[in-house]
């Protein structure tokens, strides 16, 4: 094939394809996840160590380390 054939062909496969594929992440996608990733790990935080939340790991792991094998 010559290369004007192959540009053609080339031009429909991609038009059918939807154009470009997605890669993968632009620069403010990225932005935007590690926000709400840091925003989920410090709600996280905020969560386990409340007071109530902190006793009742206490208690499951002091139960861990009571319990007869």
């Amino acid at each position: 094939m010559n290369k004007a054939v192959r540009a053609c062909v080339r031009a429909l496969v991609c038009g059918m394809r939807g154009g470009r594929k997605e890669a993968g992440m632009v620069t403010s996608e990225y932005a935007v996840g590690i926000v709400a990733a840091v925003a989920f790990a410090v709600l996280l935080y905020k969560v386990v160590t409340s007071g109530q939340v902190s006793a009742e790991l206490q208690e499951i792991v002091k139960d861990a380390l009571d319990a007869r094998m």
